[in-house]
Order: structure tokens, then sequence, then C-alpha cells
């Protein structure tokens, strides 16, 4: 698609199905992923495991895909959006369909965990960066919409799958939802792209450089058939080139040939080309952690997703071990949380936009209120006081809407999508070790009492950590030296990376 047809399509049009799309992707492929904590009391009465080992399955659903998020991003950079969501369909569908004949956790955790993450990741790389190149000045609203679908999907999802569970029982609704998800294959079809893929434009160069070496051959000289011996005379019978045979005179000895492949090996060529750009990371990277309040945000990213996302896997297994839970109740604990995490999601947002609101003091109070919630669950006496707190842990977790605002405000935009790389690495490791260790604090005092006291002074040390490194008496005067406004871009690549 030309330049012009590309600027029309922006901020309209084919986009807005575009947006459909991508709202519906996300919808099926997070749907139960976001509502595993229904499945998972399920899971503890089929394998008899303690709750540490089957946390891991939720855990790593939700984690592997931000550890991995620069391999989803780079697929999507190399192949584009349409082939990564029609694959990331067959891991998702694919992945529960596994899950169903589950013998054991440890294949849970593989299906389930593994696969189910990685397709989840690939989906949300493949939506956010199709979405950024369709939108330019209406991008915040359009990003917010596909996003939603999450929520909407972790809502939805845990009523259908608890109802799937009661009519079919466990293998059933997994085997359900896995065809289900396969219409992500469905809407990834819809995804036309602006730009071709970097994988088919360096094949198309490498095809045109192939030809012209082949057509520079041609036009040489005949060599003298008194060099050619015998071996080489039957090749150019068979059609090859000059420079084949060249390469087939140098093979036959072997400590040429081992030259040749030593030096031809792309991975030798490609640390060769990019040393520049190695070392400018690592000395970026280097930068970054010298940043007071940057480390102080990894440690909070850190410590908050180790204490904040457990209840999202264990409320359900809180209110029946407590027995709170009859199993009359019609909207799971599970889906008052990922309701109110959109909801969250669009007030923080809105929140963030007012000039009178730093974001990053706004960040620091959606933690602290998040600890001060987990530390008061244990005293909850009945099922409606844990719904409340199921939404207000659901509030506040839809912080993640204004965390790309936060990292932006610390390191400016020039250095947004290094920094964010960092934090999200820090995230998924937190969220990926929360819960089994929660899991692991229950199994050793049979009462999730201790386990969410240690999650709530998890996310308390996170909030005054960040807060305290964050107070303007540490810095230094600076002068002439103003940190610049966050300024949208027209960079794609960059946003998508980020998103």
């Amino acid at each position: 698609m030309t330049n012009q047809s590309s600027a029309k399509a922006l901020d309209g049009g084919w986009g807005w199905v575009i947006v459909v799309a991508s709202f519906f992707c996300q919808f099926l492929a997070y749907g139960s992923p976001m509502s595993v904590g229904v499945l998972y009391p399920e899971w503890l009465d089929t394998f008899r495991q303690g709750k540490g080992m089957t946390a891991w399955v939720g855990s790593l659903v939700s984690g592997i895909g931000l550890i991995a998020s620069p391999i989803c991003s780079a697929c999507v950079i190399n192949f584009g959006a349409r082939p990564v969501t029609v694959f990331s369909g067959v891991m998702v569908s694919g992945g529960l369909m596994l899950s169903a004949f589950a013998p054991n956790v440890q294949f849970l955790i593989f299906s389930y965990g593994t696969v189910v993450g990685m397709g989840c990741g690939l989906v949300y790389a493949a939506t956010v960066t199709i979405t950024c190149q369709y939108f330019d000045k209406r991008r915040g609203l359009a990003l917010g919409i596909i996003t939603t679908g999450t929520s909407v999907g972790g809502f939805i999802c845990a009523t259908f799958q608890q109802v799937l569970v009661e009519l079919y029982g466990l293998e059933g609704c997994l085997l359900i939802m896995g065809a289900l998800t396969l219409n992500i294959m469905a809407c990834g079809g819809l995804m036309r792209p602006l730009n071709v893929p970097e994988y088919f434009l360096k094949q198309k160069a490498a095809l045109e450089r192939t030809t012209e070496q082949k057509d520079i051959h041609r036009e040489k000289p005949p060599i003298k058939e008194e060099s050619i011996n015998k071996n080489t005379l039957s090749s150019v019978e068979k059609g090859l080139t000059v420079s084949d045979l060249l390469m087939s005179s140098d093979t036959n000895d072997p400590l040429s040939y081992e030259k040749n492949f030593l030096g031809s090996s792309s991975l030798v060529k490609t640390i060769k080309n990019n040393k520049h750009t190695y070392s400018k990371y690592i000395a970026t990277t280097a930068e970054l952690l010298q940043d007071r309040v940057f480390v102080a945000l990894c440690m909070a990213i850190f410590l908050f997703d180790i204490g904040a996302f457990p209840p999202v896997l264990f409320m359900e297994d809180v209110a029946r071990s407590s027995g709170h839970s009859d199993g009359t109740c019609l909207v799971p604990l599970v889906s008052i949380v990922a309701i109110m995490a959109g909801v969250g999601k669009l007030v923080l947002g809105i929140l963030t936009d007012l000039k009178f609101v730093n974001s990053l003091y706004l960040y620091t109070f959606t933690i602290l209120g998040s600890g001060i919630a987990l530390l008061i669950t244990p005293i909850a006496n009945n099922y409606a006081a844990l719904a409340v707190l199921s939404g207000v842990l659901g509030f506040f977790s839809g912080n993640w809407s204004i965390f790309p605002y936060v990292t932006t405000k610390i390191v400016g935009m020039d250095r947004l999508t290094h920094a964010y790389g960092i934090l999200m690495f820090f995230g998924g490791f937190g969220i990926v070790l929360g819960p089994p260790v929660v899991g692991w604090i229950y199994d050793c005092t049979e009462s999730y009492d201790l386990a969410f006291f240690f999650s709530g002074a998890c996310v308390l040390l996170a909030g005054f950590s960040l807060l305290l490194a964050a107070l303007p008496c540490w810095d230094k005067p600076k002068k002439d030296h103003p940190r610049p406004d966050i300024k949208y871009t027209n960079n794609c690549d960059k946003v998508a990376s980020v998103a």
C-alpha cells in the first residue's frame, strides 16, 4: 500500500474494523486466563496437588507474555500482524484443548501456562501494533477500546466457565473454550496490513540482489576450457554460474570450508554488524539504572505484582475455604475483579490527563490502596465484604493504563521504549512468582491469612519505597534543564512496542 493510501486510512475507515477485530481477539484470548481463578479450585480437586504447585499454571499464563514481550514484538515486526494473529489463535486454542487432557499439573504448566500464555502475548502485540498503524490522532481512544477486551473477556468468561464446568465438567469446559478461541483466526484475517513486514522486504531485497549477481556473471566473458577440470565441465553443463564454481572449488579444502562456514555464520555476522548497537543498549541500560526513581519503579512493579496479582487467582478459593461461598452466587469474585479493572483503566486514564494530577503520585496512591485492601481481606467475614474488596483490588489494578505515562514522566519519551521493556521484565517475573509463593504459604500454614498479610506487606513496601524515591527533596536544583513534556509521536513502531 502506498504512502498516500496509508495516510487516507488513518483515524477511520477500515481502522474501525481493525479496532473491532482487535477487541474480540483480546476478548477471546484473555477470557479464560483472566478468569483462571474459576478453574483453579477445580484443578485442586482434580489433581490433589498443593496450592503452590497448582498456582504455577495461573501465574505463567499471565507472566510469560510479559517476559517474552520482546520476542512477540519482533515476530509482529518481521512477519506482520495478520499471520501472527492467526498463529496465536492456533496456539491459544490448542493449549486450551490440550489442557482438557492433562494428566497432571506439570502438563498443565506447559499446555495452559506456557502455550496459552505465549499465544496471548502474541495476540496482544499484534493487535496493539496494527491498531497503532491505523490510528494517529485517535490512537489513545482506539487503544483504550481494544485493551478493555481483556477486562470484558475476564468478566464474561468467569461466569461462562463456571456454568460450563457445572454442565460438562472441567474437560468439556476447556474443549468448548478452545473451540471458541479459534475465532481469533477469523478476526486476524481482517487485519489488512498498511506496511509491508520487514521479513518480506528482506526476502525481496535478497531476491533482487541474487538476480543482479546472476545478470553480472552472465555478462562476464567465458573462462578458458584449459583451466577447467572435468568436474567443472560437468558442472557447467548443468547450468551453474561462475560463483557456484568458485564456491565448489573452495570447499575442496577443509580449512577454507571451515573459514567460509564461520565467516558466513548469521550469528557471527549479526554480532559484528550490531556491535555498536549492543554497546549502546548496555550503556543506556546502565544510565537508566543510575536513576533513583526508575530503580524504585522497577522494584515497585516487581513487589506490586508479587502481592496484587494472587487475588485474581485465589479469591474464589478464599471464599470457598472460609465458607463464604455456597455455590449460589451469580457473579464470581473473579468477574468483579475483571470488570472493575476495566473501570479503573478508564477512570485513572482520565485523571492522568488532568493538568493538576501528578501521574507518579496517582500511581503510588493506587499501590498503597491495593496494599491496604489486601491487609483487610483476611478479616472479611462474609461474601459481600469479599466482593467489595475484590472490586477495590480490581479498580486499583487498572493502574496498568497509566503506567506508560508514569514511565515517560521519569525517563522521557526518547528512552520510553527501552525503559518500558526493562519494567515489563520485572513485572513479568513478579506475576510469575507471586501466586506460587502465596500458595506455598498456605500449604505451610493451612490458612490464607498469613498469605494475604504477606501480599499486602509487599505491596505497601512497593508503594512507600516509590513514594520516598519520588519526593522532590532528594533532587538537586537544576538550571535550564526542564524535563521535556510528553508529546505524541507518529512513529508507529515506537508506540506499538511501548503499548
